[in-house]
């Protein structure tokens, strides 16, 4: 993902790429494989977003948004339970049968967020953040996103200056593993 564009253009193409990927999902019988390689896929652009949310966006709504320090909390706390989903998907297979209560409740998490995203904090932080400063958030995302970890990291923390340091080292050595192993790329 890097498409362009202000920070919330950037994220909202995000959330639409990921929902049609939950499509495809949700199209394909219980027990595919082409399942787990999907839900392999899904967790990649979730997690490079979430990072890259994390470290430009949400330090954005906190210095801009009125009450923004509660806003980014929550969906703080929304990306660790999407997080920790993800790490339980992450030793399913797609026959598993923990693998689709645990996509259903993955793609649950994330269309709640994505719609308290585009319906609440996206229209705040657009009505107090200067057009020019949603530029360079836009730009900041996508180079965060193109260094960020592939695979869930419950443990890592979510909040500058610490996820800055440590993400860029987490996303070498995750890429060098889906290098290795083939994972998510696309069939």
């Amino acid at each position: 993902m890097g498409h362009g564009g202000n920070v919330i253009q950037e994220l909202t193409t995000d959330h639409r790429e990921v929902e049609e990927i939950f499509g495809r999902i949700e199209a394909l019988p219980p027990g595919s494989a082409e399942r787990k390689d999907l839900c392999d896929q899904v967790t990649i652009e979730l997690v490079r977003h979430s990072v890259a949310e994390e470290a430009y966006l949400y330090p954005a709504v906190r210095e801009h948004v009125p009450g923004g320090a509660a806003l980014a909390d929550k969906e703080l706390e929304d990306h660790a339970q999407a997080e920790q989903i993800m790490k339980d998907l992450e030793g399913c297979q797609a026959d598993d049968p923990r693998f689709d209560t645990l996509m259903t409740r993955l793609m649950s998490e994330i269309r709640s967020h994505v719609t308290d995203e585009e319906q609440n904090l996206f229209p705040r932080l657009e009505s107090v953040c200067p057009a020019d400063a949603l530029m360079d958030l836009g730009d900041k995302v996508r180079r965060a996103k193109s260094m960020a970890p592939t695979r869930p990291h419950p443990m890592a923390p979510d909040k500058p200056p610490a996820n800055k340091l440590l993400a860029p080292g987490a996303g070498l050595v995750d890429r060098m593993r889906d290098a290795l192993s083939g994972r998510g790329k696309e069939s």
